[in-house]
Order: C-alpha cells, then sequence, then structure tokens
C-alpha cells in the first residue's frame, strides 16, 4: 500500500499539503536517497528524509486515528515550550508511542475552555484552515452594555486590523449588572478574535470559555487542566466535517476506554489552574514564603450548565 508523498508529510504535521509540494519542488526531499518529485508516491519501508534529515512515519491506514480533548485553565499557554517557563497546555497530556500531539487551534492565555489535539496532522491543518469555515463556539462574559445595535453590527461584520470579522450568531446567556454572559460563534481561528470584535465596539471581554469546536462540546464531566480522549464515533464525525475517510483501528480500546467511561460516571477534580502554577513558581523563585496557600479557583462548575450547546 502506497500514498503520495506530500499527504504523508503534511499528516506528519510539517506544514499543509500544499507547502509539502513547494518543499519536494524544491529539491529539499529524498526517498530512498533519491530527490522526489511532486506526486511520488512512498511505502512502508522506504527511507524518507528533509533537509537531509531522517523522517519517521506511518502510511495512513496503519495509523490509529486519535483525538484528545483538554479543559484548559486560564493561565497556561498554547506552546511546548515557552522562555519564561509558564505553564502549558502539553504539560499534562499523556504520552504517545512513537508519535506527537498537534494541538488544533489555540486559545491565549487568559482564555479557558476546550482544545483539541490530534496525532493526524492532516486532519488537525484541516480543521484550522479557514476555507473549511469549521465553528467555533464561546461562552463570553462582557463587561459594558451590547444593545441591539452592537449585536446586530457584529453580526453584520465589522472590519479589524487583519480584514473583516463577524460573529455567525450571537445569543443572551444572562447575568447581573454590567457583565452579562452571551454565546457567540465564529468560524476563523484568528488570532484573539472574539476579543478584538467586542472591542471594536468598546466593550471589554472579562472572561471567555470557548465550549464547542466544530462537532466536539466541552464535556459536562471534563474539569479544568484534565483530558479525555474520544471516541471512534465522534472522531469520525469531525473527520467527515472536513472530508476526511474514517480510519480503520480508530477509537478507544482497553484501559483507555475503561478509563473514559470511569470519568462519566466519577470525574476527576480540576486541576491547579496555570495561573496559580505559575504564581506557586515564582514565589519559590524569589524565596518568598509559602505559608499562605493560594486560593482555589474553580472553573468547572460557575453556571457552565448554560454554556452546552443545544
Amino acid at each position: 500500500m502506497s500514498e503520495k508523498l506530500q499527504k504523508v508529510l503534511a499528516r506528519v504535521g510539517l506544514g499543509s499539503r500544499r507547502y509539502m509540494e513547494e518543499v519536494i519542488a524544491a529539491g529539499r526531499v529524498s526517498v530512498n536517497g533519491k530527490i522526489a518529485k511532486v506526486g511520488d508516491r512512498i511505502e512502508t519501508g522506504d527511507e524518507l528524509r528533509i533537509d537531509g534529515r531522517k523522517v519517521s512515519y506511518q502510511i495512513e491506514e496503519e495509523i490509529r486515528r486519535r483525538v484528545l480533548v483538554y479543559y484548559k485553565p486560564e493561565g497556561e499557554i498554547c506552546s511546548k515550550n515557552d522562555p519564561d517557563n509558564r505553564p502549558t497546555v502539553f504539560e499534562h497530556l499523556p504520552q504517545i508511542a512513537n508519535d506527537r500531539w498537534v494541538m488544533v487551534g489555540r486559545l491565549d492565555i487568559n482564555s479557558t475552555g476546550l482544545l483539541l489535539f490530534t496525532n493526524d496532522g492532516e486532519l488537525a491543518n484541516r480543521l484550522m484552515h479557514p476555507s473549511n469555515e469549521i465553528e467555533r463556539e464561546y461562552a463570553v462574559r462582557v463587561m459594558g452594555e451590547v444593545t441591539p445595535q452592537i449585536r446586530n453590527t457584529l453580526l453584520k461584520g465589522v472590519e479589524l486590523d487583519d480584514g473583516p470579522a463577524k460573529f455567525e450568531s450571537f445569543s443572551d446567556l444572562g447575568g447581573e449588572g454590567i457583565n452579562r454572559w452571551y454565546q457567540v460563534v465564529v468560524k476563523e481561528g484568528r488570532n484573539r478574535e472574539v476579543r478584538r470584535l467586542f472591542e471594536s465596539q468598546g466593550l471589554k471581554v472579562s472572561r471567555l470559555l470557548r465550549t464547542r469546536y466544530g462537532s466536539v462540546i466541552l464535556p459536562r464531566e471534563l474539569r479544568t487542566g484534565r483530558w479525555i480522549e474520544l471516541d471512534k464515533h465522534d472522531i469520525d464525525n469531525l473527520s467527515k466535517q472536513v472530508e476526511l475517510r474514517p480510519r480503520q483501528g480508530t477509537g478507544l480500546y482497553g484501559m483507555a476506554k475503561r478509563r473514559a467511561e470511569k470519568m462519566v460516571e466519577n470525574p476527576l477534580p480540576a486541576r491547579r489552574g496555570g495561573y496559580l502554577r505559575q504564581q506557586k513558581r515564582n514565589e519559590e523563585e524569589n524565596g518568598e514564603s509559602l505559608a499562605k496557600p493560594a486560593p482555589k479557583i474553580d472553573y468547572a462548575n460557575k453556571g457552565f450548565k448554560k454554556f452546552n450547546s443545544k
């Protein structure tokens, strides 16, 4: 069984398929010691190199497609490494033998909620690409009055620094005083897009929680700082949204399946948030007293039922 070279490279997570075609056309890729051409196919056992470096790979049908849902707490950054030594979203993910987790989209350090991770680079690229218009749903707490005129303006669209943007849907979730919760949907994953849309109308977002990405809804039983692995049905639905065929071997088996079932019945407690963990690290580095424990903040159940997708 063989597969197109650019498709294999994209799935490994080195870039989009189009970018990999450019890399191949530039003569930077070799298969079994010979410079490859765009459209060449590769089989199991072939030696693949980019710029002389050997690349580990598997043919698509041999790989078990996996997807994790992670409930990001406030204070963690969406990066594998951080020069400032801040907590990252990768710290508590499970190890994956001979493979790696690819993050789908991002959330800024002050945002919380659903993050997807997969071992399928092609799936990740398609889920993030603007042309596929995958919906991202957020629960947003806004300081200030959202008038009917502002709501209509944000649904119609406004001009941001990087081009026009809008909400696909906008609904009121309630609240008191100057802080009210809203549920909004966007189809792009631009940097701080939801916050910037509200800021364009003179409003400030005080909390932002992602509750859905495509067909995946943040599970009710999942707590902050914890992850859960999706089963075959959910992964196949997500793959179909970006026109990827279901794959053999997808789904949970053995201990992984029992762990997921157990989490539904007895959810793990929320993990200490990234902000508080970083605060503790700073105190330790500065030699400050830790006699007083940092206050515990539980983001998991504060009105969460309101935010589930209908």
